[in-house]
């Protein structure tokens, strides 16, 4: 028998995708609260707002089928009220409203005050920036802009975000102030293409310089940085990571291939000398880097050929952190004009390939860590063991260090200088000193 709701609404936020919906889901969560409304993070309430994913085929099928199970619960009359947002109803409004017409209302990446008006709440302005916290509370993403200008044949993003749109430093700074005040620690520096930052509002690349004034934020430890784009990386903020020990050795930027027909049909404004010549440039400035690379896998066109050069490059390169996706035909793009000709068990084959290179290459690297000593953070406790990360880890996607509980106190959120003793593929074992 259902739960009646007889005081008040409770909304539950479902967030779906990648970190920068994290962070929408966030700043809606904040305005909610900062009008009284009653709402939670992914678990049980009578008003439901799922953040969907539009990115890529499986991304756009997880969406869906959540908006389905909510849908029936609807239905049901577990729930009272439905709202979708994000990406995916961004990009397709009308077939959802078309498809599953019981959803309540249907929003895009930019309505956020009408949601909120729908939810009874009033868009605070006040509130820029302010956010409800959804991670574990030593970290925190922080959106430096929105939108890109990248002409990516393959990625719908712009199609749903829009052009590229840098936040004012001095808004990003307070907001990381806020942060560090609620006791996060490290700062993920996040965009659709962080080293785009600058160029619309101060007619340059500043993303060294937004660096620079967030390693004077106390209480903020480590700044890592994602979504790098590789063409016109700006070559200062290796001197950055460099010289300042708050900003990580780690730069996250998805190549996708390295075989320039495929790099020129993808229009990513680089080709496999450049892509080589960057990655030696950025290992010279910053000689402990931990790379991470995304690359794409059956991509309209991919030969045999253009595959053997991009495992040549992986095993030749020996990235630190790597992942795969299957091309994904997305409508409207560019490269929806090509023949997707490259089949599902193919595009599979390949990545497990190149997978199963990377697991090697991060089992040798692993082995080395043996016997060092590395500053890590811990994140959560799971079972037996802490999980904690080094300064070449970002959450989700890369190595964790495993601590033994039984035999070990460690405060969640602290930063511990960890002696490495086993190593795995993709883990750590450690000890505190």
């Amino acid at each position: 028998m259902r739960t009646k709701y007889t005081k008040t609404n409770k909304i539950n936020i479902v967030t779906l995708g990648c970190s920068k919906n994290i962070y929408d889901s966030e700043i809606l969560m904040s305005q909610l609260k900062a009008n009284n409304k009653n709402v939670v993070h992914e678990k049980d309430g009578n008003v439901v707002v799922i953040n969907t994913c539009g990115f890529i085929e499986n991304a756009k099928k997880e969406s869906i089928d959540t908006i389905l199970e909510y849908s029936t619960k609807k239905n049901q009359g577990i729930i009272d009220k439905l709202y979708v947002t994000g990406c995916l109803s961004e990009r397709y409004k009308p077939e959802l409203k078309k498809e599953i017409p019981n959803v309540d209302k249907y929003f895009g990446t930019t309505d956020l005050p009408q949601l909120l008006k729908s939810l009874g709440a009033d868009y605070k302005h006040e509130l820029i920036g302010d956010r409800h916290i959804t991670t574990p509370k030593n970290y925190a993403y922080l959106k430096i802009s929105e939108g890109c200008d990248r002409p990516c044949s393959f990625c719908a993003i712009p199609l749903m975000r829009g052009a590229h749109r840098s936040k004012p430093m001095e808004e990003i700074v307070n907001e990381a102030t806020e942060l560090a005040n609620k006791g996060v620690k490290e700062l993920i520096i996040i965009a659709q293409d962080s080293t785009f930052y600058g160029l619309d509002l101060y007619k340059k690349r500043k993303l060294a310089d937004l660096l620079l004034k967030l390693t004077k934020v106390e209480g903020i430890e480590w700044i890592r940085l994602h979504y790098a784009f590789p063409s016109g990386f700006p070559l200062d903020v290796l001197e950055v990571i460099s010289n300042e020990k708050k900003v990580c050795s780690y730069i996250d930027i998805p190549l996708q291939h390295i075989s320039n027909p495929i790099l020129k049909s993808m229009r990513r404004g680089l080709d496999e000398n450049k892509t080589v010549m960057l990655i030696k440039k950025i290992r010279d400035s910053v000689p402990e880097v931990a790379i991470r690379t995304t690359f794409i896998l059956g991509y309209p066109g991919e030969t045999d050929k253009d595959f053997k050069k991009l495992k040549n490059f992986v095993e030749q390169t020996r990235f630190e952190r790597l992942g795969c996706f299957k091309y994904s035909h997305e409508e409207n793009t560019h490269a929806y004009n090509l023949v997707d000709n490259v089949s599902e068990e193919i595009k599979q084959k390949r990545i497990n390939e190149i997978m199963k290179i990377q697991s090697r290459i991060s089992r040798d690297k692993n082995q080395n860590l043996i016997g060092k000593v590395l500053k890590c953070v811990i994140d959560r406790k799971e079972g037996e063991f802490y999980i904690g990360r080094t300064e070449y880890d970002s959450p989700d996607v890369d190595n964790e260090v495993l601590v033994d509980a039984k035999k070990n106190y460690m405060k969640i959120g602290d930063f511990s200088n960890l002696k490495i003793t086993s190593a795995n593929d993709y883990d750590l074992v450690g000890e505190p000193l």
